[in-house]
């Protein structure tokens, strides 16, 4: 698993209309990456449209959130237009990114193991370097508070 001050992994995946998208396309920016097990389930609508509500923040604040899960880029496109997000969705159906940022992990669910993504954030700096971690994130109200974490790391 990664930690505040490791290098940011690369990440090279096509977004919800298939465009290649790199995090090297965001160097010298802020950038928030979010991994996330599934579209258009509970929690990850509550993220996702939490981190649209606050996507104006954000941008004014120079910072990219970019939205990553094993779903295919149609998946993402139907999610993006069921809700109108307006966070970049990452289709990682690989699993290349997730191995790499160590959110794809055994889960524990009513007494069955499976492995999945665990909903993880990572911010990463102007420098590449991570500057926020966190494995397990719970959905509600986490768009604001890394929101907030950036402004105060960055002095916004």
């Amino acid at each position: 698993m990664l930690s505040t001050g490791d290098p940011a992994p690369a990440i090279e995946l096509p977004d919800d209309n298939m465009n290649k998208r790199t995090l090297a396309e965001f160097a010298g920016k802020w950038v928030l990456v979010y991994f996330y097990p599934k579209d258009d389930t509970p929690g990850c609508t509550i993220q996702a449209n939490e981190f649209t509500e606050l996507s104006e923040a954000y941008a004014q604040a120079g910072i990219t959130v970019l939205g990553i899960s094993a779903d295919d880029c149609f998946t993402h496109q139907a999610f993006r237009q069921k809700f109108g997000l307006k966070v970049i969705l990452l289709a990682d159906v690989d699993k290349v990114a997730c191995n790499d940022y160590g959110v794809f992990q055994e889960k524990e669910k009513n007494g069955v193991k499976k492995m999945g993504i665990v909903r993880s954030t990572f911010v990463i700096d102007p420098a590449g370097k991570l500057a926020y971690v966190e494995y397990g994130v719970a959905p509600k109200d986490h768009a604001e508070k890394m929101l907030e974490f950036i402004r105060d790391a960055a002095g916004c």
